[in-house]
C-alpha cells in the first residue's frame, strides 16, 4: 500500500522569525510595524497612560469627552470629526510624520442625557480648586461640613467644603464664626454639570491648547494653578458656581 506524504510545507518558518512570533506579546502580535526609516517608534506604541488625551466637541461646540488619541484617529478615519486643534506632538507612519489631534468636533449632534452632578469628595475638591477654604492650604484636605452633621447638617454642594485636617480638627462640631474661621463664600452647588465627569472637566480647563473651548462653561477653574501645596492664598468660590 502506497504511503501518502504529509501536506506540510517542506519549507519550514525560519528559527528568527519564529523567535519574533514567539517572544512577541498578545497586544502586538499580528500588528504591522509602524515604525519609521530612522527607527523611532510612532507615538500610538507608547504607554497608554502616557498619549495625549483628545478633547470631543459636540456638533454645537459642547464638551463632549475627552477620547484616547487612537478612539481620536478612528473618528477622523470614519469622517465623523474634524480636527479644530492640532498639539505640538508628532506621531509617524511607515514613512510619514502626522500632527497629533487635540481637539475634534463631530460633524453630527449628538443628543446626551442630562448628568445629573452627585457630591463627592473628588468633585468637592474639583470646585474648591484643592485648596482648603479657610486658610489656602493645599496639605492633607478633608470635607468639612459647613454646619455640623451633629447639629442637624446635611451633606450637600451648600454645606460641603473643601478643608485641611488642621482647619477641620480646629472646626470640630462648631460653625466657622464660633471657632474663629473665615468662609469667603457660601458654597453652592455647580451651575454647569459637565457630560465629562467634574473632576476631569476642572483638569481640562487648566490645559492652555483647550481652555478657549471650556472657558465659557467652566469660567475662572483656570485660575487654579495644580501643585502639591499653596500656602497663605484665599481662595475663592469658583465663578462656575451660580
Amino acid at each position: 500500500m502506497a504511503r501518502t506524504h504529509s501536506s506540510k510545507s517542506k519549507h519550514p518558518p525560519s528559527s528568527e522569525s519564529g523567535r519574533r512570533n514567539k517572544n512577541a506579546s498578545p497586544s502586538t502580535r499580528g500588528k504591522r510595524d509602524l515604525r519609521s526609516n530612522d527607527g523611532n517608534p510612532p507615538i500610538l506604541d507608547a504607554p497608554v497612560t502616557q498619549l495625549p488625551g483628545v478633547l470631543v466637541l459636540n456638533a454645537n461646540f459642547e464638551p463632549l469627552n475627552i477620547c484616547s488619541l487612537h478612539r481620536g484617529i478612528a473618528l477622523l478615519l470614519l469622517d465623523k470629526a474634524e480636527v479644530l486643534r492640532f498639539s505640538d506632538q508628532t506621531m509617524r507612519s511607515a514613512d510619514e510624520e502626522h500632527l497629533v489631534p487635540s481637539v475634534l468636533r463631530l460633524h453630527s449632534g449628538v443628543r446626551r442625557p442630562t448628568p445629573e452632578l452627585k457630591i463627592s469628595r473628588k468633585s468637592v475638591l474639583a470646585r474648591d480648586g484643592y485648596t482648603c477654604v479657610y486658610c489656602g492650604s493645599r496639605e492633607t484636605l478633608t470635607l468639612d461640613h459647613v454646619f455640623p452633621r451633629c447639629r442637624g447638617g446635611e451633606t450637600s454642594w451648600e454645606n460641603v467644603v473643601c478643608s485641611c485636617l488642621k482647619c477641620n480638627n480646629k472646626k470640630g462640631n462648631r460653625t466657622p464664626s464660633e471657632c474663629g474661621l473665615r468662609l469667603p463664600h457660601p458654597p453652592r452647588k455647580p451651575r454647569y454639570v459637565p457630560y465629562i465627569s467634574f473632576p476631569r472637566f476642572v483638569s481640562a480647563v487648566r490645559r492652555p491648547e483647550w481652555r478657549e473651548f471650556l472657558e465659557g462653561f467652566g469660567k475662572g477653574l483656570e485660575q487654579y494653578q495644580s501643585g502639591p501645596r499653596l500656602q497663605k492664598s484665599r481662595p475663592a468660590l469658583l465663578l462656575l458656581q451660580a
